[in-house]
């Protein structure tokens, strides 16, 4: 949500902070639906002002027996009345109409964002790990013979339809163990607190966190108005809604497993061989509550915690900075973590890891009281997957797999699988 002051005070900046987004100027739509809600505000107040003056005359004129004067002060009184509340509601009316404009207009981009149109202008940032070299074609993760038995998409379809996979023995015991490494790194090694939150949250923590209103299209809602997350960042971040807490509480830093849902009604026909884009996933996120000066620094050492995750399971990867083009909505600056997956012979993204600033904060109205007593001021909040289970699974088999179609596991997941480190042809732990 943006602050209406700030644009009043520079609409300019704000309508070019827009166009590096690609979007049209909206200051002068926003500033006119502005004014006139202020011009409504402040003439129900004189109306107001008038109705009281009008009430004191009243008791006068009664006072000193004029009795027309007495009738018309009162017909006057009932008529102010009505006029402030009706100004009152017609104020009430353009300010939900204003509301509405900025919670649909995205967060602007941090100046250091690179402009672009595309994902074809993303910046590389850095790479990691060299990319397997094998004696023979690799194989995407559904077609090899260890993963095949156990990766059940027909069976899944049967029961939900497209986009939905029954993982099952060795596979399902894998993907299980990924999630519990990534949790217990987070928790152990990067000082994040675990929350084990509701998959189901009201429209409120929806919009509080920018889903709603422009995306509701993507999500899933049950018939009694729920709905069903799109990621943990949903009832993570809103934890912090409508408190103001003390400064000295900050940074606080989240992490959850979850079940994830998405409809993907803007990705219709994009990768749907496999697992990688999935109506019903798992992701290990994390989110961080900041003070406005430490959020940059927050977002870098997020981004360095969901790297060092794949950096231990020895998956190789490249990190690229989101240009303002292909960065989401509430987002202001966006860096995608992108594993090196032999089956496609291609990087693609398995974590994103963005910073909100104070968009999301003004939404649920989640503020902090400063050390030096000033006037409390909006939390940042971050966002990132710390990974998104399913694809991790994916890039672990493919770039683990052996030319008999057994798949090498990582060492740091032995601990998790009983000691076993191989996915043998036959889908069993070895």
């Amino acid at each position: 949500m943006h602050d209406i002051r700030a644009i009043r005070e520079n609409p300019a900046a704000f309508d070019a902070a827009l166009s590096r987004r690609g979007d049209a100027p909206m200051s002068s739509d926003l500033l006119a639906v502005d004014a006139e809600r202020r011009a409504k505000i402040t003439a129900a107040e004189q109306a107001q002002a008038d109705q009281k003056k009008a009430a004191k005359d009243v008791g006068a004129a009664k006072a000193r027996g004029d009795d027309a004067e007495f009738e018309r002060l009162r017909a006057l009184v009932g008529d102010k009345k009505n006029e402030v509340a009706a100004m009152q509601n017609e104020a009430k009316e353009l300010d939900a109409k204003l509301t509405d404009m900025l919670a649909r207009i995205p967060n602007l981009p941090a100046e250091d964002v690179p402009e672009g149109a595309s994902e074809d202008d993303n910046v590389e940032v850095r790479r990691w790990g060299d990319v397997p070299e094998f004696s023979f074609a690799p194989k995407e993760h559904y077609e090899l013979a260890s993963v095949a038995a156990s990766m059940d998409f027909e069976t899944a379809a049967k029961m939900s339809g497209s986009r939905f996979v029954l993982l099952s023995g060795a596979v399902a015991r894998i993907h299980r163990a990924l999630a519990q490494f990534m949790l217990n790194t987070h928790i152990n090694d990067n000082g994040m607190t675990e929350v084990n939150p509701p998959v189901l949250v009201r429209d409120e923590a929806m919009y509080g966190t920018d889903k709603l209103p422009k995306f509701g299209e993507d999500s899933y809602q049950t018939s009694e108005g729920m709905w069903l997350i799109p990621t943990s960042e949903v009832p993570l971040t809103y934890i912090v809604a409508g408190h103001t807490i003390d400064e000295s509480y900050l940074p606080r830093r989240y992490t959850a497993h979850s079940l994830c849902f998405r409809s993907e009604a803007g990705s219709a026909g994009r990768d749907t061989s496999g697992m990688l884009r999935q109506h019903q996933f798992e992701k290990v996120e994390m989110v961080a509550v900041t003070h406005p000066d430490t959020s940059d620094e927050e977002q870098q050492r997020m981004l360095k915690c969901a790297e060092g995750i794949l950096e231990a399971l020895g998956v190789p990867y490249r990190t690229v900075v989101l240009c303002t083009g292909d960065m989401g909505f509430g987002a202001r600056r966006t860096f995608d973590i992108e594993a090196w997956l032999p089956g496609q012979n291609a990087y693609r993204e398995i974590s994103s890891v963005s910073t909100t600033g104070d968009f999301q904060a003004r939404r649920m109205n989640a503020r902090f009281k400063p050390a030096d007593g000033g006037k409390p001021e909006y939390v940042h909040t971050l966002n990132g997957s710390g990974l998104a289970v399913g694809r991790c699974l994916i890039a672990v088999l493919e770039n683990g797999q052996q030319e008999d179609g057994s798949v090498t596991l990582p060492e740091v997941l032995a601990p998790y699988l009983g000691g076993k480190t191989k996915l043998s042809v036959d889908g069993t732990l070895v």
